[in-house]
């Protein structure tokens, strides 16, 4: 799914109207109607609803809202907050419709003696700004409104996007913003609720389709992007009856050391759970018991050195190569990074301990192979780019990296975002809060080189790994909960999160 800017998504709105065709204002009713539909599905008629509208076409919205609510003898009170003496058309005509319900009770909001109680059992209903703010909410009725309706502790159901909040940067935004419990945005998600640092603002966020023109979305040029079901259900190749595992290809991890040897032992399984023909790891002496007996499909490369990496490798026999989780940062094994490094013809995929010590040797990264892989979490990423003053910043680090070395970067969070070398991201639909545990990165790590090894290209390794990766997450929570997900589980179900995104068997 495309993530369009709040510009575009006026200028896909304009387009709609003109070309569908269909007027502004029935445009408007249908967007109402979409969340009016999802007001009855998740809160029900038996609750009393305040709609708190602005003057614009956020707040036309909301008096949409509230006539559907009162048609359906639903308890509403209707709250216009006067930001301004000058209304939309379309919010005019509607309030000018909500009048003539003589039942319904519609009140202006000028000073703040006016703002209503609100009672926790409330849902309130925010249209007061949506997209089309300008500028922080620092003073006025309507800092005063979205500071009482944060204090009520009341469920607050947004109207595209909570008020106060822009659709992307939002750095140098000082005011007050509505903390929304669920945020109903039309079509497309705004770039802003991938950021953590809004999670307290947007809650949960739904997208409803209103029917923007179909024309004017394909030929919409993005750079951000949100990947579901449907993005990488047709990246899955179906294998063929006669298929050997020489087909499937041969990855090569290169992990572990003393006291790290489970990080290479839940790589392993990973990687050869998603897929690969065969998977050898080369490890440490000290870890060739523990991996034969823990994975006995893995076949082993052991090193010379008892408790570390330090070995030259021959990387020929490999069609895919992961190097970091476990490894350490000894000096001897450095050098068998920067090695590897010199030596590899195809892209690597970089981990944990192989991002921090390239964190270390800056000047390694021009001699990285092109399309390689790195999956930082945010801590790794800041040593490795430098720190970022917010999110948005951070993004704009991400995807100049990635175009300046012409890598992959997954940086692992809530939305895993999959930068490009051409600079775009993509951002992750599947995973949750359970999946914030020991071990989870090397799954990933494992995940993504077995696919490379069954020659997936880079763009297609870490797009269908991060998603099948973040669903065999949801897998194991929906089973044991967050608290008991572990990486352990999380490879146990990969062949459920596998099928689920379309891999077919024969029946």
């Amino acid at each position: 799914m495309k993530i369009l800017t709040v510009g575009q998504i006026r200028e896909a709105d304009a387009y709609t109207i003109a070309n569908e065709p269909i007027a502004s204002v029935d445009l408007m009713e249908r967007a109402a109607t979409k969340c009016f539909n999802w007001l009855m599905q998740h809160h029900g008629r038996n609750k009393n609803y305040k709609i708190f509208c602005g003057t614009g076409n956020n707040g036309g919205d909301g008096l949409v809202i509230a006539r559907l609510l009162s048609e359906k003898n639903v308890a509403v009170e209707t709250f216009i907050v006067r930001i301004s003496e000058k209304c939309s058309e379309d919010f005019t005509i509607n309030h000018q419709r909500l009048a003539k319900i003589k039942k319904i009770k519609i009140s202006d909001i000028i000073a703040d003696k006016e703002i209503p109680g609100i009672d926790k059992n409330d849902i309130v209903v925010d249209a007061i700004f949506g997209s089309g703010l300008s500028k922080p909410v620092t003073t006025g009725i309507s800092a005063e409104v979205i500071q009482a309706i944060n204090k009520s502790k009341a469920a607050v159901v947004a109207v595209d996007i909570p008020s106060g909040l822009f659709g992307e940067d939002n750095s140098s935004n000082d005011g007050k913003i509505i903390e929304a419990s669920q945020t109903l945005t039309f079509q497309f998600p705004k770039l802003s609720f991938f950021y953590a640092g809004n999670e307290k603002y947007v809650g949960n966020w739904h997208v409803l389709p209103i029917g923007l023109h179909p024309d004017f979305i394909e030929n919409a040029l993005v750079r951000n992007y949100f990947v579901e079901k449907e993005d990488v259900r047709a990246m899955i190749r179906p294998r063929k009856k006669f298929s050997h595992k020489g087909n499937f290809g041969h990855a090569l991890l290169v992990c572990g050391s003393f006291g790290k040897i489970g990080a290479a032992v839940l790589a392993a399984r990973a990687c050869i759970k998603s897929g690969a023909g065969l998977v050898t790891t080369h490890i440490p002496k000290c870890g060739y018991e523990i991996m034969q007996s823990s994975a006995p499909e893995i076949m082993c490369s052991i090193d010379n050195n008892e408790q570390l990496i330090t070995d030259s490798i021959d990387l020929k026999p490999y069609n895919a190569v992961g190097i970091g989780p476990g490894i350490g940062n000894d000096e001897k094994t450095k050098k068998t990074l920067k090695l590897l490094i010199q030596n590899c013809g195809c892209p690597v995929v970089f981990d944990a301990d192989a991002i921090n010590i390239l964190a270390e040797n800056k000047t390694w990264l021009a001699f990285v192979p092109k399309n390689s892989i790195f999956t930082p979490h945010p801590k790794e990423f800041e040593r490795l780019a430098g720190k970022s003053a917010n999110e948005n910043a951070r993004q704009n680090l991400q995807t100049d990296f990635s175009k300046k070395y012409g890598v992959y970067i997954v940086l692992k969070g809530a939305y895993t975002c999959i930068s490009t070398p051409a600079g775009d991201c993509y951002f992750n639909s599947t995973g949750n809060p359970g999946m914030a545990t020991a071990g989870s990165g090397d799954v990933l790590t494992g995940i993504i080189t077995g696919l490379l090894a069954q020659s997936y290209t880079c763009f297609e390794s870490c797009l269908l790994g991060v998603f099948v990766h973040g669903l065999a997450g949801d897998l194991s929570a929906k089973r044991y909960g967050y608290e008991a997900t572990t990486a352990g589980e999380i490879i146990n179900m990969l062949g459920k999160a596998f099928l689920k995104t379309g891999a077919s068997i024969d029946k």
